[in-house]
């Protein structure tokens, strides 16, 4: 009777261990097949509908574009199009570029002739914004390294409310390589979606490359693109290594006229060499009440002072007259990141007459539980000698428009 049961037992035992074998298993083929697709789901801060992104060919090289076919959308295609985007979600099917569907109203199709010609309740609402994707991405330091230029174009396609971007050539670009060449590549995104980028071919030991590439970005109308960057970043390919960067161009496109085909040729800026990181704030004077306020957003690419490769980062800002401290404002910690989100606000009553004489010397320090905190990086945020001509300007923008939120990235001075 005990030989019985122990073998009724193992029976039991060896049934559940092959189910659990049988589940890991489907377990590990879904999880192969999701990572196989591409397919990224929209930003929570969208305020429509998603939109999808498509890679077009290469021009040929008699340099004509290629044709977009034009598909009528009845409502038959639209529910074989959610039906196919219910099937990327899903796992079955693999995609070469990345899509992403729309499940909100299709939006009205605009005529060519609103093209110059916007709502001034839309152009409010971009005004109005108090951190505008321009101040956010782009950075006004000048830098005379010369990294070479890009060539592109711009167009807009009203009836189908889609940017079409074409990445010509480069020109001039810098030597990555042993051999005094490079092997550049541009990557693509529009900003402030990071995670969705497009990348052109790889041009094999040229610092002059010709890309001839066309990207469409479908569903975008046209105020939603007022509140979006172009980002071109190119890139030099390595096989064994980590790509160079070699430069990039931040485009708004609030300053973009899609009347006609615009084409541009940009000077690329070099990467950041500063090993502190940047700091994103933003400022602003009210003169009615004698109140400013520094806004500490976030940072990106801090240096590293801990041995696990991180910081324990946290911003210390005195308001100055002259070389006089006088009050002293500190956020909380933020442990192991070296890309803070602070998102604090500090404000200091200053009379109008003294506005110019004063200044803000933001620290970001690292904390060590034993030990002297230490430095990563500062700035110096003043109306005269400023810690850079970023800073300066940066001081003289809050001047000239009061009431008004004034942000923008700075890089990080050491000691």
């Amino acid at each position: 009777m005990a030989s019985v049961i122990l073998i009724a037992c193992l029976a039991i035992l060896g049934l559940i261990i092959a189910i659990s074998l049988f589940l890991a298993g489907g377990y590990l083929w879904w999880r192969h097949k999701r990572s196989q697709l591409q397919f990224i789901e929209p930003n929570e801060d969208e305020e429509s509908s998603s939109y999808s992104l498509r890679a077009a060919q290469d021009i040929t090289d008699t340099g004509n574009p290629p044709i977009k076919p034009q598909i009528p959308m009845t409502p038959a295609s639209t529910n074989q199009l959610q039906n196919n985007i219910n099937k990327k979600l899903n796992g079955f099917l693999s995609l070469r570029t990345p899509l992403i569907g729309s499940t909100a109203q299709p939006s009205k199709p605009l005529n060519m002739s609103h093209a110059g010609n916007l709502s001034d309740s839309t152009t409010k609402d971009a005004t109005n914004k108090s951190i505008s994707m321009t101040d956010m991405y782009l950075d006004s330091t000048d830098s005379s390294e010369n990294v070479g230029q890009i060539h592109f174009s711009l167009e807009y396609d009203f009836q189908n409310t889609t940017l079409i971007l074409k990445v010509l050539q480069g020109k001039e670009l810098p030597a990555k390589d042993l051999s005094g060449t490079s092997d550049p590549y541009v990557r693509v995104t529009l900003l402030p979606d990071k995670k969705h980028r497009l990348e052109t071919k790889i041009k094999r030991r040229t610092l002059n490359p010709r890309w001839n590439e066309t990207f469409y970005f479908e569903g975008f109308p046209i105020q939603k693109l007022q509140s979006r960057v172009l980002h071109l970043h190119v890139f030099d390919y390595d096989r064994f290594s980590r790509d160079d960067s070699i430069g990039e161009v931040f485009l708004p496109l609030c300053q973009v006229d899609f009347a006609g085909k615009q084409s541009f040729w940009k000077a690329l800026k070099p990467p950041a060499k500063d090993k502190c990181g940047e700091l994103l704030s933003s400022l602003c004077y009210h003169p009615s009440n004698s109140i400013l306020t520094l806004t500490l957003i976030k940072a990106r690419n801090l240096k590293a002072k801990d041995i696990n490769g991180k910081s324990d980062p946290y911003v210390k800002v005195w308001l100055q007259f002259g070389d006089k401290k006088v009050e002293k404002r500190k956020t909380p910690i933020f442990t192991c990141t070296l890309n803070p989100v602070f998102n604090e606000s500090f404000s200091f009553n200053v009379p109008w007459e003294k506005i110019r004489e004063c200044s803000l010397d933001v620290m970001v320090m690292d904390f060590d539980n034993i030990g002297r905190n230490e430095l990563i990086g500062r700035i110096l945020l003043a109306g005269k000698n400023g810690s850079g001509a970023s800073e300066t300007k940066h001081w003289q923008d809050m001047i000239s428009k009061p009431r008004q939120t004034v942000v923008q990235w700075h890089r990080l001075k050491p000691e």
